[in-house]
């Protein structure tokens, strides 16, 4: 909130209702009220009409709980230790008897609004729960102790839930202020174990937001750095800019005390009041003629200045600093509820109305429809991300390019693109079991397709695996697409999504099928029009005669262990020593060949044929098929668009917030209106 140090005089200027057209009287100029005359006056003089009205409407604002919009109000809020004496310095602003007990009286947050009344008879009434009770004087702390009990439930357990205590009555300052629960470590009997917890929390809600004056109560008897209520101001106003003291039981500790105030170790921005609260069955007239009477004549107190001690000084403090903080916060606070006020009225405008007919209905469903089939081919089919500028897993293209590729490297990198193991092996088993009454050196188709099939079928798993993986990404995108889009009708949202994965899945399937049908088709017949197989196959089989040389080369000794093979690597070949037959070697390594120089294709075709086909059937997903999701929504003589009328229990809830929200933000603009002529005019009296 910024600093409130020009308050720290203690003086405020008083406009009287019959001097309004004088010049009023400088601060400096002002007599101060001191000793048995400060017993028998007013604590403060009334303000009048061009003052009164900034009070008002923050405690209106307060009542609209205008706070739960997230705007924050000029508050004194009370803190202090337990027996600080923290009640009893509002007793003696308000005049009023509050609840007094051993351990903790407050339980809840009291808000305590005091008006200066002229009326002889005081008026006095709680509000809680929504009901306003009035109540005698003489059973105030009754009335609050029977208040708490209803919102925090009987015993000693606390609640964040405020009560508000409205006094007015001649003579009381015009003030508001809330109380809250005394800082306490060690829970006591009927008190759970992390009441110090609870306390500390709704302290720290209270205090925290900058506009918050902080009146912490301190005990004359404590050391005032030790005290927890100082360290939890000092966390959130360090320099102490709006925080004002308050020590009490200033009889009990005198000696020192002006060292104490005056040295101001833990930063008290605002200074330091010392006060006498009444003590025992005396009057409040007694115990204000008994302060006088303590700060004149005892020999320690005597020595404080006269600025700083006495309720009534307090009094003036708290007017002069919560009238600058009001004056100084209004703008910002009405520009805070008209920019809450636009956006929750621009957000309401955004929500779809209800529908009331099978028109709108129909509408609605086909618009959204629309929509989400327009994203779709942006994410799916154009790659172009603007609706998810930072979600990469909706940027379909780009994903389906990258599950491709894992997938073209897992087909490479399987077992079966290995080209060095048992090298030849399966070849001269195969050439052995097809062996039959043949010309020689002739290689069997059967020998080809046998080992070719075995080799499809070994890998088959993996384009269904990437075909149900893909799959699947498009039927996330396309639930969040269309999520996104119904989400304000939530009957529609979940049909269409049923919908919507019905219809994935149905194409899912189709690919599933499509799959097995080419691998069912590659295992039938190997073929390739490609020229580079006859181009691979003939650079590998020109190595033909160096490796057969190498394993029954006779002139060779001792033979090697392994041969070097151009698109192999090193091969090891002592096992096919054992085979004598030249012939059934040479058939083996032009068989491995041809396989090798095939499969190349073969994996290429496969992942080409993959992308194609997926590509092809996203496309008819967003440009076509899509649509069949419309006539599942209709069902049967489309009495389906029917259910769509009836809203989600969110939407309605989220609508009728917001309209609470902007009626409670009108009221509130509409209070601050009314007297915002006058901050002008305020604020000339206070130069």
């Amino acid at each position: 909130m910024g600093s409130y140090d020009e308050a720290d005089s203690g003086n405020i200027v008083v406009i009287n209702d019959y001097e309004d057209s004088q010049p009023a009287t400088p601060p400096m100029e002002q007599p101060k009220v001191v000793g048995a005359a400060a017993a028998q006056a007013p604590i403060i003089s009334s303000y009048n009409d061009k003052i009164r009205p900034l009070l008002d409407v923050i405690d209106r604002l307060r009542l609209l709980m205008v706070m739960k919009e997230g705007i924050q109000l000029p508050t004194i809020v009370v803190v202090g230790d337990q027996s600080s004496g923290k009640s009893s310095v509002l007793e003696s602003l308000a005049g009023v008897n509050l609840p007094r007990s051993q351990g903790i009286c407050t339980r809840v947050p009291l808000i305590i609004r005091l008006q200066n009344h002229a009326s002889p008879r005081p008026e006095l009434y709680l509000e809680y729960n929504g009901k306003m009770v009035p109540v005698e004087e003489p059973q105030i702390a009754t009335a609050i102790n029977n208040a708490t009990d209803e919102v925090a439930g009987p015993g000693k357990s606390i609640s964040n839930i405020p009560l508000t205590l409205v006094v007015r009555k001649d003579g009381v300052p015009d003030l508001t202020m809330v109380d809250l629960p005394g800082i306490t470590r060690v829970p006591v009997h009927g008190q759970p174990d992390n009441i110090y917890e609870q306390i500390r929390d709704i302290i720290m809600q209270y205090i925290t937001p900058k506009e918050s004056i902080i009146l912490n109560v301190l005990s004359a008897t404590v050391d005032f750095s030790t005290c927890e209520s100082i360290r939890m101001s000092q966390q959130v106003d360090k320099n102490g800019e709006r925080t004002l003291a308050v020590i009490t039981k200033v009889d009990r500790a005198p000696e020192g005390l002006v060292d104490k105030v005056t040295a101001d170790d833990v930063n008290i921005g605002l200074g330091y009041v010392c006060v006498r609260n009444r003590i025992g069955d005396e009057s409040y007239e007694e115990a204000r003629k008994e302060e006088a009477r303590l700060f004149e004549t005892n020999a320690h107190l005597s020595c404080i200045d006269k600025s700083i001690v006495g309720v009534h000084v307090l009094a003036q403090k708290l007017v002069q600093i919560q009238s600058k903080a009001i004056a100084k916060c209004l703008p910002e606070i009405v520009k805070n509820i008209s920019a809450k006020l636009d956006a929750n009225v621009s957000e309401l405008e955004k929500m779809p109305k209800a529908l009331t007919s099978i028109a709108d209905a129909t509408q609605a469903m086909m618009r959204i429809i629309q929509a989400a089939k327009e994203s779709l081919k942006k994410l799916l089919w154009r790659g172009e991300f603007d609706e998810y500028p930072e979600d990469n897993t909706k940027h379909g293209t780009a994903r389906f390019v990258e599950m491709l590729n894992r997938f073209s490297d897992e087909l490479h990198n399987c077992e079966e693109s290995n080209l060095s193991k048992d090298f030849l092996i399966e070849e001269i088993k195969v050439l052995e079991d097809v062996k039959g009454i043949e010309l020689p050196n002739f290689l069997p188709c059967e020998a080809f397709l046998r080992i070719l099939r075995r080799k499809v079928e070994r890998i088959s798993y993996l384009p269904i695996k990437f075909t149900e993986k893909y799959w699947d990404y498009v039927d996330d995108v396309v639930m969040s697409v269309l999520t996104r889009h119904s989400e304000m009708y939530y009957h529609l949202k979940v049909a269409a999504k049923g919908a919507a994965h019905n219809l994935v899945q149905k194409l899912r399937e189709q690919s599933i099928n499509w799959v097995k049908e080419i691998a069912e088709m590659e295992k039938l017949t190997g073929y390739t029009c490609n020229p580079d197989y006859m181009m691979e196959w003939n650079k590998l089989m020109n190595q033909k005669d160096h490796f057969i040389n190498q394993i029954s080369g006779t002139n060779m000794r001792p033979l090697p262990c392994s041969v070097n093979l151009q698109g192999f690597g090193e091969i090891q070949v002592e096992h096919l020593r054992q085979h004598s037959n030249v012939s059934i070697l040479q058939q083996a390594f032009d068989l491995k060949m041809r396989m090798v120089a095939y499969w190349k294709i073969f994996k290429v075709r496969l992942v080409d044929s993959m992308a194609l086909h997926l590509q092809y059937r996203v496309h008819n997903l967003v440009n076509n098929d899509i649509d069949e999701i419309v006539k599942e929504l209709m069902g049967p003589e489309g009495h389906g668009i029917e259910k769509m009328l009836v809203e989600s229990p969110a939407v309605v809830a989220k609508r009728e917030k917001l309209k609470n929200s902007i009626k409670v933000l009108k009221e509130s603009k509409d209070s601050v209106a009314k007297i915002m002529d006058r901050i002008v005019l305020y604020d000339a009296y206070l130069v």
